[in-house]
């Protein structure tokens, strides 16, 4: 619908959840899954390839996430002279803050900015009837099945089984029990290296976000309000 309200050289962008780009290293599956469900969406639409898009959103901290992200990708399309864009939450099952406030207002804005004049945003799935339905099939399926355990996952996603401790992964050990962990790995010293970068910049991400999250409570906290209300955006 919202394809048939813009006028010519209509263009799609689909924007996805990114996640950090040592996840999909490890062997997560999701960046696969991702495109394989815009390939299959862009066949049902009535345009050419080069007018389908595909972008990562929300991330968070130091590390590099999926790209491209999308707030790379609006500029780089309002510069090539694309005026009319639809952008589709893919992944996103309902609205949240991140379609109703990071795509609507902020991405919108950014957009806007770049030349991109004639916006439209498909809503994301919500209580639509055919996925609850199909929601609905994939859990009785899942009770009708035997239990599966993490490995089992794992090996059926074609993830890569991580062997080495949790908490050696996460930093949560000294550091002379990490490098003699990652000794024992047959690995090179570039490799070693990359490893202990992994593990810093994701404690320290994860970190960043748990100060975050205090911090708004206490926020609220002290002044009785949510932040929202606080700054007058609601």
């Amino acid at each position: 619908d919202a394809l048939n309200v813009l006028q010519e050289d209509k263009h799609v962008l689909f924007s996805a959840h990114g996640v950090p780009k040592s996840y999909i290293d490890a062997g997560d599956p999701y960046q696969e899954q991702i495109q394989k469900c815009v390939d299959a969406i862009g066949e049902q639409l009535p345009l050419e390839n080069d007018r389908i898009h595909l972008s990562y959103q929300s991330r968070v901290g130091p590390i590099e996430w999926l790209r491209p992200y999308t707030d790379d990708v609006l500029p780089d399309l309002g510069q090539k002279g694309i005026k009319n864009l639809v952008v589709v939450p893919i992944s996103f099952v309902s609205e949240h803050i991140e379609t109703l406030e990071e795509i609507d207002i902020e991405y919108r804005e950014l957009a806007e900015e770049n030349g991109i004049s004639n916006w439209r945003r498909c809503p994301a799935l919500n209580t639509d009837e055919g996925f609850i339905e199909d929601m609905a099939d994939l859990v009785m399926d899942a009770l009708s099945e035997p239990a599966t355990t993490v490995t089992e996952a794992c090996v059926a996603n074609n993830c890569e089984i991580e062997t080495q401790p949790f908490d050696e992964r996460m930093g949560m050990v000294t550091s002379l029990e990490t490098n003699t962990a990652i000794n024992r790995e047959d690995k090179s010293n570039d490799e070693k290296d990359d490893v202990k970068s992994m593990i810093t910049a994701e404690l320290l991400n994860g970190r960043l976000a748990m100060m975050g999250v205090a911090g708004t409570m206490l926020l609220e906290l002290l002044n009785g309000k949510s932040l929202l209300r606080l700054f007058g955006m609601m």
